[in-house]
């Protein structure tokens, strides 16, 4: 099953939603501001932001006005290239080695599992890469971590649990560094972002790579669960806030029918989406490709 089948599959839910409710739009007579505000209706009720969903319309009736358009497919290709284009709005994210990848979020968005994944693409990519099980705070995390590690056949660095997440993350990169490793990705604990000490000692750690690994090409994923939505945009602004954020991956699309949010919050935060889980298998993550997204969703 190819990239965009996979996307198509994990959008299932969003696309039934959208479809059936242009379908409806489309069967009626003529465009006009009855057809534009249902419109705008259908992206609020897929999670488009209605800040986003408003610019998103004006730019497709500017255009269909001065076009003369009064074809209803013509509309519906301004729509998916004003959605493509506000994807496509934040800077592309190239992970370049040698990378640190420092993967932070809430709890139970799927971190553990994207990082497996993430380590083994990047291996079959034969890329060398070590894992530091900097979640030291939650029981069995560095066990759970372990596991991935394994069935990727990647290296991994882990203390007790408890200790100081910031010397894990010192003793992987003094790893990495000797090892000349391509890629070093950093679990982790789950944490709220009004959480005050936990922001804290992410900050530490944030420090950490910066004074021990200034030559590496540092990036900050921040793992968002789907069905979270447009809540999701308040934790993404805090965790940037603290440490700075470069990009998102996305996880657990398939269950939501609002695969939408992801499009406004991109766009508004200027943040771009980087890596998108596909399924439950260890190769199911794959490199964003904002194209095939929008066309998943119709």
């Amino acid at each position: 099953m190819g990239l965009f089948s996979k996307l198509k599959s994990v959008l299932q839910k969003t696309r039934d939603g959208i479809a059936k409710k242009l379908n409806d739009l489309f069967a009626k007579n003529k465009l006009g501001e009855e057809f534009y505000e249902e419109l705008e209706d259908i992206l609020i009720s897929s999670d488009v932001s209605v800040a986003t969903t408003l610019e998103i319309i004006e730019e497709i009736k500017e255009v269909a006005i001065k076009e003369k358009v009064k074809d209803k497919d013509y509309v519906l290709g301004l729509l998916k290239q004003e959605l493509f284009d506000t994807l496509n709005y934040a800077d592309a994210l190239e992970i370049e080695k040698p990378a640190v990848i420092m993967v932070i979020g809430v709890n139970g968005v799927g971190k553990t599992t994207s990082i497996g994944k993430l380590a083994y693409k990047f291996s079959k990519e034969g890329k060398s890469v070590t894992i530091a099980a900097a979640d030291t705070f939650r029981a069995a995390a560095s066990d759970q971590l372990t596991v991935w590690a394994d069935r990727a056949k990647v290296r991994i660095i882990k203390h007790t649990e408890g200790a100081d997440a910031s010397a894990v993350v010192f003793d992987a990169i003094s790893s990495a560094k000797s090892k000349n490793t391509d890629v070093l990705i950093i679990d982790t604990a789950g944490r709220l972002h009004v959480k005050t000490n936990l922001m804290e000692e992410l900050k530490k750690m944030d420090r950490v790579v910066k004074r021990e690994y200034p030559d590496a090409n540092f990036y900050k994923l921040i793992v968002l669960d789907a069905s979270t939505g447009q809540n999701a945009k308040s934790q993404v602004e805090s965790f940037a806030d603290a440490v700075g954020i470069d990009g998102i991956i996305l996880t657990k699309l398939d269950g939501t029918a609002k695969g939408g949010f992801i499009i406004s919050l991109s766009y508004e935060l200027e943040i771009p989406v980087v890596y998108v889980g596909t399924g439950e298998k260890i190769d199911d993550i794959e490199d964003f490709n904002a194209k095939e997204f929008v066309e998943s969703m119709f």
